[in-house]
């Protein structure tokens, strides 16, 4: 084992991992055994799915995050393909749209219902038939809307769009074919114009994916990699996978540069894979090893020596997959950074284990939560097809925060500008200023509207205008019931606070425009 300084000058140097309790816990859930290499769990914070046994076609579940304990045996599964299931992703602007595929060659998108569950799910939204061979591997685009990416053992990458109205999609946007083995591995950067892939020929490449050209090509001998990542806005690349003498091994890549890596390290001689999942907000890189129970986690840094090594979760309990929490599902009271879910078939058992900063104060942490990807599309699918590149959209962690670099997405003071200009121009160069004065008034009378009209939707949606129906249909009589009512309101009571933050942003804007009317009059 290599030797790691004991104290470093970090805020995240006393960063531990804490499992949940028992109680805590997803129970008796029948994790799959295939030995494909994947994570085999997608977690969102409505949401935890996992791949599962079944009979006649592998299937997985999709379980209420809150929704912990023991899992009923006939819970009704996600069962459409006709395969083992070898990848789930969610929807990262839709909690409840994910995408699998599997070993039948086929790509499922499924929606799933607000009101849960009640039987098996076997109609998907959407069917891709393309790969001929089967598919392991998918990814949804971080920044552009309805793109995905889909890899198979035909060794070819498809890029789908999924605003295509139809049910069923044969042929995708762009097929990458620039790969002579398997692909194990796929990583976008920060704004998604850039696609790493590890492949079984022992090469770490990266692609333009629109223009479907290898930028760069990495055929380094002493290091043969499974899987690699984009380390955020860092131009680099981090990849784990086996050396010579077939130990595990870390390695760091100028991603403009892949001739030779800037930093090689062994870590042991175990035969698990190792899983790479960084963390861009905090700069943080942890490597989780499938089959053993252990997290190592590191801080990256700009210069030498770039990886420094923090600490180790253990556990005696081995994973099969992990799955993770996004950033906005996190605990930032309790100053929670990460968290995992660690599949444990030999228990059919699913841990969260939280990494978290010790704090004293109760009170909000800014330095340990920057500003993070939000919900929200920066682009659409065929924005990004036609060559536009935005970083993705940004979101404080700050309990009542909504985005904050969003206001371009949001047009509607433009009509105030252009009336005001037109009101300039019919009242004359002598009733300019009297006009202006008229337009503040109005101003200020249309965000006080827009206040009090802020506080009636609650009562009012929540008693007429509801999409959930509460009162039109008989109360719940069951503890089912009453779960699914429950998850339904919540998930309305979520959609009601994004419409409110939306309506605080118009409210700014408004303002922004009465303070530049009151520095135009001062002018007059």
């Amino acid at each position: 084992m290599p030797w790691h300084p004991q104290y470093r000058s970090s805020k995240f140097r006393h960063v531990y991992g804490k499992a949940a309790s028992k109680d805590k816990c997803y129970d008796c859930v029948p994790i799959t055994r295939n030995v494909h290499d994947n994570h085999f769990c997608a977690v969102n914070p409505s949401f935890i799915a996992v791949v599962t046994e079944s009979a006649g076609g592998s299937a997985f579940l999709v379980i209420p995050i809150k929704q912990t304990g023991k899992l009923d045996p006939h819970y009704p599964k996600v069962c459409g393909h006709k395969g083992n299931v070898l990848d789930i992703k969610w929807n990262p602007f839709n909690d409840f749209v994910i995408a699998s595929c599997s070993e039948d060659t086929t790509v499922k998108i499924w929606e799933i219902p607000n009101q849960l569950l009640n039987r098996n799910l076997t109609s998907p939204k959407k069917e891709l038939l393309g790969h001929t061979r089967r598919v392991g591997l998918i990814e949804w685009h971080p920044t552009a809307n309805n793109i995905l990416f889909s890899s198979g053992y035909d060794y070819k990458i498809m890029i789908w769009n999924l605003d295509i109205e139809d049910a069923v999609l044969s042929k995708p946007v762009k097929i990458l074919d620039a790969h002579k083995d398997v692909v194990l591995s796929m990583s976008f950067n920060t704004d998604g114009s850039l696609l790493a892939t590890a492949c079984r020929d022992k090469k770490i490449r990266v692609i333009d994916p629109r223009a479907g050209t290898v930028l760069q090509e990495a055929s380094y001998k002493s290091h043969r990699a499974n899987k690699v990542l984009f380390l955020g806005n860092m131009k680099k690349l981090f990849s784990t996978g086996t050396s010579c003498w077939n130990n595990r091994q870390i390695a760091l890549w100028d991603q403009n540069d892949l001739s030779v890596p800037l930093l090689e390290e062994d870590l042991d001689g175990s035969s698990g894979l190792l899983f790479p999942i960084y963390d861009s907000d905090t700069h943080m890189l942890y490597v989780v090893g499938k089959g053993d129970g252990n997290i190592r986690y590191y801080e990256i840094s700009p210069e030498k020596p770039y990886l420094n090594y923090l600490m180790e979760y253990r556990s005696h309990l081995p994973q099969k997959g992990i799955g993770m929490m996004p950033k906005r599902g996190l605990d930032v009271v309790a100053c929670e950074i990460f968290r995992f879910y660690k599949l444990i078939p030999t228990k059919s058992l699913i841990e969260p284990v939280s990494m978290i900063v010790p704090r004293r104060s109760e009170s909000y942490q800014e330095d340990i939560y920057p500003l993070t990807a939000a919900a929200l599309p920066a682009l659409t699918a065929q924005q990004w097809l036609n060559g536009i590149n935005k970083g993705p959209l940004l979101v404080s962690l700050k309990p009542g925060s909504g985005p904050v670099n969003s206001l371009p997405q949001f047009p509607e003071p433009e009509p105030l500008t252009e009336t005001t200009d037109m009101s300039q121009q019919q009242g004359g160069g002598r009733k300019m200023p009297l006009d202006y004065q008229k337009d503040l008034r109005e101003i200020r009378e249309g965000i006080k509207r827009l206040k009090v009209e802020e506080k009636l939707p609650k009562n009012d949606q929540a008693c007429v205008s509801n999409a959930l129906d509460v009162f039109e249909g008989p109360p719940p009589k069951t503890q089912n019931e009453l779960l699914q009512m429950y998850y339904r309101q919540r998930a309305e009571i979520h959609r009601l606070r994004e419409l409110i933050q939306k309506r605080d942003i118009q409210i700014k804007c408004l303002e922004l425009e009465l303070t530049n009317l009151r520095m135009d009059t001062g002018n007059f």
